[in-house]
């Protein structure tokens, strides 16, 4: 499903120019208290959040953002729970073009069949981080369509109920009226219209899938729900004691080769280029081979999703 909307940001683009924008907002703009918790949040994120990974040249990406050039930035959005290394279940690779000021969102399906990078055969993209995290997924997506990628942040989605409930509950609009089967408690009453979800019922109204008409589709517009009403409360709390607990959940659940001067320059020099958001999923078709489910893309869409990004490189 093809999509151009200049309204609705998705979910990944939230969480780089929302809750950053909000923590390096308020880490810079809270007067007396301001150095201390300046001083935590590039500790958080140079010593926590912080990856390097071989497959970026961080010495390349820092001259392309000194130049302000356009920047390739890889979302996963990753479901890890307990000791395991997790799943992407989320991809999409954020192109930001800051001399015409517009970004855009490709969006790669997660059980995407493509070769992966490291493996050398055939298998659901969303499965290379299984195989080498990060790394291997920057690696595949780069394989796939055939780019260069500059950043990559991951998150890991578990870690959205902390947010929630150091932010004191979230209040969405939700438009499909159900009952949770054990999502987050059987029994529970999801009703339609506004709702207020602290952070446990926030991941079963996110992980809910077979009770939506529109499966997976519907269940990436409930996230896109949450992480607007996580930035809309967040924009809202002015207390400064929210603010280390914030940047602590951040630490513990997201990932990325950014460091803290990065982010800052991201903030100040690429803010502008969500005047224009342009959102696009790749397209194919779906099919089973040896029992398996895969989403397969052809060739000719591969090379016109390649076009589109590195039009927006130029």
């Amino acid at each position: 499903m093809a999509r151009n909307n200049k309204k609705k940001r998705p979910l990944w683009q939230k969480v780089i120019f929302g809750v950053l924008a909000i923590v390096l907002l308020w880490v810079i703009g809270v007067g007396a208290y301001a150095f201390s918790i300046y001083d935590h949040a590039k500790e958080t994120v140079n010593d926590g959040m912080h990856e390097k990974v071989t497959s970026i040249d961080s010495k390349v990406v820092k001259q392309k953002v000194t130049n302000q050039e356009s920047l390739n930035i890889l979302l996963l959005g990753v479901d890890k729970r307990g000791g395991d290394r997790g799943r992407s279940d989320a991809l999409m690779v954020l192109t930001l073009n800051p001399k015409n000021d517009e970004m855009q969102i490709v969006s790669i399906p997660r059980d995407t069949r493509t070769i992966i990078s490291g493996k050398e055969f055939e298998d659901k993209i969303n499965h290379a981080f299984v195989y080498g995290g990060a790394d291997m997924s920057i690696a595949t997506v780069e394989d796939m369509l055939d780019i260069e990628l500059d950043y990559f942040v991951q998150i890991n989605m578990e870690g959205l109920s902390d947010l929630v409930d150091v932010l004191g509950g979230i209040t969405i609009d939700n438009e499909l009226d159900w009952v949770d089967t054990g999502y987050y408690e059987q029994g529970f009453h999801y009703t339609e219209g506004e709702i207020t979800l602290d952070g446990p019922q926030t991941m079963g109204y996110v992980r809910m899938r077979y009770q939506d008409p529109d499966g997976d589709f519907g269940r990436t517009e409930r996230q896109r729900k949450v992480i607007e009403g996580i930035v809309n409360k967040g924009a809202k709390v002015a207390s400064v004691n929210k603010i280390n607990p914030v940047i602590d959940v951040l630490g513990n659940n997201m990932t990325t080769n950014m460091d803290f001067e990065d982010m800052k320059d991201l903030l100040l020099n690429y803010t502008n280029v969500r005047r224009e958001v342009n959102s696009y999923m790749l397209q194919g078709s779906g099919t089973t081979i040896n029992g398996v489910y895969y989403y397969v893309v052809p060739d000719e869409e591969i090379a016109k999703v390649h076009d589109m990004i590195n039009d927006k490189n130029s």
